[in-house]
């Protein structure tokens, strides 16, 4: 069994029975599976203008989600106060702000990344300097 397997069964255990997953949209496909980002919903009105491709996009009333390709996580530490959601899972409900022209949900993570990390004040993780 790999890493990776291993990593997708923990997260799969770790995953609370009270939440639900964030809805794809009627004739959208996810072929690289859903995980999600949000943020305080006051950031999101921030980001957008950002982003090169905004996918669909949620709101909870107190947050903004972003769907994005599952593992966008791997070895990426979302800035605070970004809140990264394995599976895309959410608790309560939500309703979908954006809906994107195409048949994919998906906002690029990268440019997502770096523009949380412009409206937050955080140097991007590999912009750090590395000690030794």
């Amino acid at each position: 069994m790999g890493l990776d397997t291993l990593v997708r069964l923990q997260r799969r255990r770790q995953a609370p029975e009270a939440v639900r997953r964030l809805p794809v949209p009627d004739g959208m496909t996810a072929p690289l599976g859903c995980d999600a980002v949000a943020v305080p919903d006051h950031l999101g009105p921030l980001v957008v203008p950002l982003l090169p491709r905004v996918g669909c996009v949620y709101t909870d009333g107190s947050h903004w989600w972003w769907i994005v390709p599952s593992d966008s996580d791997y070895a990426l530490p979302w800035p605070s106060p970004a809140h990264y959601a394995v599976g895309a899972l959410v608790t309560g409900p939500v309703r979908l702000v954006h809906h994107p022209q195409d048949t994919v949900p998906y906002t690029p993570p990268i440019p997502l990344y770096l523009a949380l990390c412009r409206v937050t004040g955080t140097t991007p993780d590999w912009s750090r300097a590395v000690s030794a």
